[in-house]
């Protein structure tokens, strides 16, 4: 009967992604009603390539259900977390949202963290009527299609990859006065060219190189050597801490000097352990939120929190996943939600929504708020300056 129900579920997984890879249906095959529980389904990456990532956003959901839960829930109900590991891997993500779905009956979904993952999982909850909150899916298409079509059940806690390309130039320009860049991006994923582009897009200095790589390569000495005695003000680098890591180290040791800048990839301590803390110097990444330029007074209490609760810092991953599940608590307190359609439509109408990540009102399904840009020292924040852009 196992084998026979997995069966049934895998193909089912795969009759909903060729039904709805077309785009966007508001006809849904379920909408979940809200019983003695209200269930809300995390879908992380808990191993593999983005288990970092996943991992300690897994922590912030936690957290927030847990504060909910002891403060009396949610219109008088408890949540009912149930979470499973989606293995860093976007088919996985599909099947975990679906057994969510199906089997779990949530009313709602956070995560998965990557975008690619994201992705995967849309035309399950679109057909499945599951509103889903990424706490770090950066990639523009993801709530808003190249057709200008909104994704009706997908919604973000983060800001866009072109939001923060937009925020690193502008700090680049008005902050570092950086004048002349080199760009060295991954040619292979859409959130190094997302954050690329929107950069581009605005940048009124002096490109001086613009180079690719590909996501996995080791080795960046032969485009590191071809800069290196070039005359620029700043190294661009919009990547995840895995390759940054890397080109951090490899450029210090070349003996560039000059100011690295970065997008919310850089935002793990495994940035530091791979680059080695002498290297980080002059290294600036956007980021969600700030302990040293808290953007509401709800940071530190929840970094307090944090720290208490799991005896780490808190990062910006954790903090948005956090606000993710605050989001969805606010959706059903302001439509009194029955089913997941309800909390749908009230996460799609959230204004002035109070998070540690900042003030959030939602557009297309996107959150418009400030963003924080991060400076480190020997692997430690030692700036931060929040940063707005028209």
């Amino acid at each position: 009967m196992r084998r026979i129900g997995w069966f049934i579920l895998a193909s089912l997984s795969l009759f909903l992604l060729t039904a709805c890879q077309a785009g966007p249906k508001e006809k849904t095959t379920s909408n979940n009603v809200i019983g003695d529980e209200i269930v809300i389904g995390a879908n992380f990456e808990l191993s593999g390539s983005a288990a970092a990532y996943g991992n300690v956003e897994l922590n912030g959901v936690k957290l927030a259900v847990q504060e909910i839960n002891n403060a009396g829930g949610v219109n008088g109900k408890k949540i009912k977390l149930v979470y499973k590991d989606n293995k860093t891997e976007n088919a996985e993500s599909s099947s975990v949202a679906l057994n969510f779905a199906v089997n779990s009956k949530i009313v709602a979904m956070v995560g998965p963290a990557t975008s690619g993952a994201i992705q995967a999982v849309t035309p399950v909850v679109n057909r499945m009527g599951i509103p889903t909150v990424t706490p770090s899916g950066t990639a523009d298409t993801l709530t808003v299609m190249k057709n200008g079509k909104t994704q009706p059940y997908i919604f973000r806690s983060c800001f866009q990859d072109s939001f923060q390309g937009k925020i690193l130039e502008k700090y680049a320009m008005d902050y570092l006065h950086a004048k002349k860049v080199v760009l060295l991006k991954d040619s292979s994923t859409d959130y190094s060219q997302g954050v690329a582009n929107a950069f581009l897009g605005d940048y009124k200095g002096e490109v001086v190189q613009k180079m690719n790589y590909t996501s996995g390569d080791k080795d960046f000495q032969a485009q590191l050597t071809k800069i290196k005695n070039q005359n620029f003000d700043a190294l661009v680098i919009p990547c995840y801490y895995t390759e940054a890591g890397l080109i951090i180290r490899q450029a210090r040791e070349l003996g560039i000097k000059q100011l690295i800048l970065g997008g919310d990839g850089f935002s793990d301590e495994k940035l530091t352990q791979t680059a080695g803390k002498k290297n980080i110097h002059d290294v600036f990444y956007s980021d969600h939120f700030s302990l040293k330029a808290p953007a509401t007074n709800k940071v530190k209490p929840f970094a307090m929190h944090y720290k208490q609760e799991y005896g780490q810092e808190a990062s910006a991953f954790a903090a948005l996943a956090y606000d993710s599940v605050y989001m969805i608590k606010q959706a059903i307190e302001d439509t009194q939600a029955k089913t997941s359609k309800d909390i749908k439509t009230g996460l799609a109408e959230l204004k002035n929504f109070k998070g540690v990540t900042g003030v959030m009102t939602m557009k297309d399904h996107n959150p418009e708020k400030s963003a924080a840009v991060i400076g480190l020292t020997e692997g430690k924040e030692t700036s931060a300056t929040v940063v707005e852009v028209d």
